[in-house]
């Protein structure tokens, strides 16, 4: 499987799953997501995938600073409701990384490790998305915005030509190249599109 190199330099999310600890599934629980992985869910790399990624990885440093993030113990919310957009995109990573889901999720054993109703969508907060610490209740606001790390001039006339199928093989090539482009500078310029407020309770 070949894909752009750039995908392994991200910095990785690393959390503690009680449950897989419990299950013995990783040793003492230590999981470690990658920007590929979420490529993997998503079958795609483009900047809402690049965007999820990132806000979660950001906000679970700015809510357990040193600390293993506990997935499993996260709730997520969302502003939009999920059909809107590309809301369901992000939920999906979302769900990945901590384990959060609605009402479909695993429902624990012996009345722990539920992770089911950790995850809110049409909710009244002023971010994309919010996390929420279930052992301490702190948040944290996050807010994505790709637009200061503009695609290549060539991308749009480049898209009309292969959605009408007139591209030839370097035209489609050129293509996927320059999407990948925007998609590694917006990975490498976290602090220039994320925006996180933290709220301590």
């Amino acid at each position: 499987m070949r894909y752009p190199n750039f995908y392994d330099r991200v910095e990785p999310i690393t959390l503690h799953d009680g449950l897989s600890e419990f299950l013995g599934t990783f040793e003492e629980g230590v999981i470690t997501f990658g920007y590929l992985d979420v490529v993997k869910l998503a079958g795609h790399s483009c900047p809402t995938v690049a965007g999820a990624y990132l806000m979660i990885r950001e906000g679970l440093k700015a809510l357990y600073g040193e600390a293993l993030p506990q997935r499993g113990e996260i709730e997520v919310s969302f502003q939009k409701p999920l059909e809107s957009e590309t809301t369901g995109v992000i939920a999906a990573i979302a769900t990945q990384i901590t384990g959060a889901t609605d009402n479909w999720g695993f429902k624990g054993i012996g009345g722990q490790f539920n992770r089911t109703h950790r995850m809110h969508f049409a909710q009244n907060i002023e971010a994309t998305m919010r996390l929420i610490r279930n052992d301490t209740h702190a948040f944290v606001d996050i807010s994505y915005n790709p637009s200061s790390i503009a695609p290549d001039e060539k991308i749009p006339p480049l898209i009309t030509k292969i959605l009408q199928g007139k591209a030839n093989h370097h035209e489609k090539h050129l293509f996927g190249t320059l999407w990948q482009t925007r998609v590694e500078k917006i990975l490498c310029n976290s602090k220039q599109v994320i925006v996180f407020s933290l709220h301590l309770s």
